[in-house]
């Protein structure tokens, strides 16, 4: 099986090259390729602009009767993006760039006019010193006085670099950012200062407020009525007890000796009592309790007197 990409072909040995006819094509035929704008350009019919690397499907042809140096020069056709007007442009070997020829305008080029006028001084200066002699020596004092003016500067640039070089950035910037934080700093603690004095203001006013309100309050409520589950609420027995005794404590005196009892009855113009049972038992009531006897002891008192009383 015979392969699908041939590299060499076959030649039978009575092959002649000349009897192939050649085909008759015109010189200034066109090809159509792919190209971008060289330059920036502005279409003459619309206005509209037309910018570096636009790309385009141009016609090439090759430009009769013109050559540089053997070098030939090509054509390129292109139509505007927006009105479709046909704009041409051409190679410049000389100069190693492209010429607008019709259909847009080139736009302007500041750099490409600052090489051009270079040029077209540089050339004049060529043609004044090749037959003036005395111009050659004026041109060559002004380029050894422009040469020591730019010498001069670059020593005070060296200069002031040395200058700057020992100054320590590290130190300044430490410096900078230490003075930052003290600032910030001192503005923390005024706002605290501030943020307190008005907390202090704001709760004096309430104190102020919650005064007057006391004072205008309504009547006080009446009294609560005792719940009968109270009693569930209340203390222990060993506690109740205690309470008791407490309460018994008022009722029980310490009964006097029969002499003062005698003395006290005794008085002129009065008859002695009938029994002295009853009369002592409500004496001994009547009695005021002395404030430094417990419980306990006036309970034993009051059964002495008692057992004296039933004696009698």
């Amino acid at each position: 099986m015979s392969e699908r990409k041939v590299l060499n072909k076959y030649y039978p040995p009575d092959f002649d090259p000349s009897k192939i006819p050649k085909l008759k094509l015109p010189k200034d035929r066109q090809y159509v390729v792919r190209l971008m704008a060289p330059f920036n350009m502005r279409c003459k019919t619309c206005g509209e602009y037309i910018y570096k690397g636009k790309k385009f499907n141009a016609r090439k042809e090759t430009v009769q009767n013109e050559v540089y140096l053997g070098l030939p020069i090509f054509r390129f056709y292109i139509k505007c993006t927006r009105c479709l007007a046909e704009i041409t442009f051409k190679t410049d070997p000389e100069n190693t760039d492209y010429t607008m020829e019709h259909g847009a305008t080139r736009n302007f080029q500041a750099e490409k006019l600052l090489e051009e006028e270079e040029k077209r001084v540089q050339k004049e200066r060529e043609d004044e010193e090749l037959n003036n002699p005395m111009k050659v020596l004026e041109n060559r004092t002004k380029d050894s006085k422009l040469e020591m003016e730019v010498l001069e500067n670059l020593q005070e640039l060296k200069d002031l670099n040395q200058r700057q070089a020992h100054v320590d950035f590290e130190a300044m910037l430490r410096q900078h950012r230490l003075s930052e934080e003290e600032l910030q700093r001192r503005q923390r603690e005024e706002d605290e200062r501030e943020t307190a004095v008005l907390l202090e203001e704001a709760q004096k006013q309430r104190l102020l407020e919650d005064s007057d309100s006391e004072d205008e309050a309504a009547p006080a409520r009446p009294a609560l009525r005792p719940q009968p589950t109270a009693i569930l609420h209340e203390a222990p027995k060993a506690k109740r007890k205690a309470e008791g005794r407490s309460q018994l404590s008022g009722l029980v005196v310490v009964k006097k000796t029969k002499a003062e009892g005698k003395g006290a009855g005794t008085r002129p113009g009065q008859a002695p009592p009938a029994s002295g049972a009853p009369e002592s038992r409500e004496a001994a009531d009547q009695s005021p309790q002395p404030p430094g006897a417990s419980s306990l002891s006036q309970l034993g008192a009051y059964g002495d007197s008692e057992d004296s009383d039933n004696n009698i």
